[in-house]
């Protein structure tokens, strides 16, 4: 075998590629949070009056049938067997009882954040015044809004005792914050945190066609629900979702669902969105934005506004919340 350099004659007839005329690379398309965008968009959608109209018209016949179809069973079986009718009667008329104390209760959950609304908005009036009179009446009326409960008392009880030594309404409200609301504070950013951790996790690691949409909807109700819990305006279900309209209108209204790579850039540093496979960084951007609807949420339900000093820093609730789920790049 002959031994040197081994020459590859080039077929001449064809011409050389042109690098030059091949095609671009395609862009890479960060992760957008296609899941918690939709379900931003879903809760904060507006029904149309024809919808509106549809749905109370149909939630009246339906109520009107029903109720004509028990009273009809139940007088036809009375006739038929007395003591059997009784019975069902009984059980219809503490079925409509039930209902009424539902009722009453999901009006006394509105009221509760309606009280929390007002404070907030008191408190508002009493900062751009610098009316220290409203802001000791909105100190007093946020001291018997948390009477019965009992984790906030040393919080009241210290905040009673000082309220006297204030001369200023930032510095009266600033110290209700401190001795009042700053354990509430922390309980509803460990909420918010967890929801984030979930949405992030399920997004990432589930697959399926709307699972994602499904669960970042879900948890957001949740987290909500919770977060107006800790904060003392206890919702039911109609309260629960005229809120997370609330929070959600504000999100899309101020565009706070947009996303970039300041997003995450607390989690993993740099231009971390071009770092990630796809599934993984729509895991990650899905839980910020649920961080950030948390953050929106505690703004909503919370009975006084945000101080400077007590404003929860979106960023850092994101890398509290989502650091631990993958390892940094």
């Amino acid at each position: 075998m002959a031994k040197g350099p081994v020459l590859i004659d080039l077929d001449t007839e064809e011409p050389a590629a042109d690098v030059a005329q091949a095609p671009p690379v395609p862009d890479f398309e960060p992760p957008q949070g296609q899941a918690m965008q939709a379900a931003a968009r879903l809760a904060a959608r507006k029904p149309s009056v024809l919808s509106r109209w549809f749905w109370g018209l149909s939630l009246a016949v339906i109520s009107a049938v029903v109720s004509v179809a028990a009273w009809d069973f139940a007088t036809s079986l009375l006739l038929r067997s007395p003591i059997l009718g009784w019975v069902v009667t009984g059980l219809i008329g503490a079925l409509v009882l039930v209902a009424l104390i539902i009722a009453l209760r999901e009006l006394a959950a509105i009221g509760r954040l309606s009280r929390v609304d007002g404070m907030r908005r008191a408190a508002d009036a009493a900062l751009a015044e610098s009316d220290l009179a409203q802001a000791r009446a909105v100190t007093n009326r946020l001291i018997a809004f948390y009477k019965g409960r009992e984790e906030t008392r040393w919080g009241r009880d210290r905040l009673a005792e000082r309220i006297g030594e204030q001369f200023d309404a930032s510095t009266l409200l600033t110290l209700a914050e401190d001795e009042l609301l700053a354990p509430l504070d922390a309980s509803a950013s460990r909420e918010v945190e967890a929801a984030a951790r979930q949405v992030a996790t399920v997004t990432a690691l589930v697959p399926l066609a709307l699972a994602d949409v499904v669960t970042a909807l879900a948890a957001s109700l949740r987290m909500i629900r919770r977060v107006a819990e800790i904060y003392g305006g206890r919702a039911g279900f109609l309260g629960s979702w005229r809120l997370t309209r609330a929070v959600f209108v504000h999100l899309v209204a101020t565009g706070a669902v947009a996303v970039g790579d300041d997003l995450l850039e607390p989690i993993l540093g740099g231009s971390v969105l071009s770092k990630l496979s796809r599934r993984f960084g729509e895991g990650l951007v899905n839980g910020a934005l649920s961080a950030r609807v948390g953050v929106a949420a505690m703004e909503v339900c919370r009975p006084l506004p945000f101080s400077d000093r007590h404003k929860p820093s979106t960023r850092g609730m994101i890398k509290r919340a989502l650091s631990g789920l993958f390892s940094k790049t």
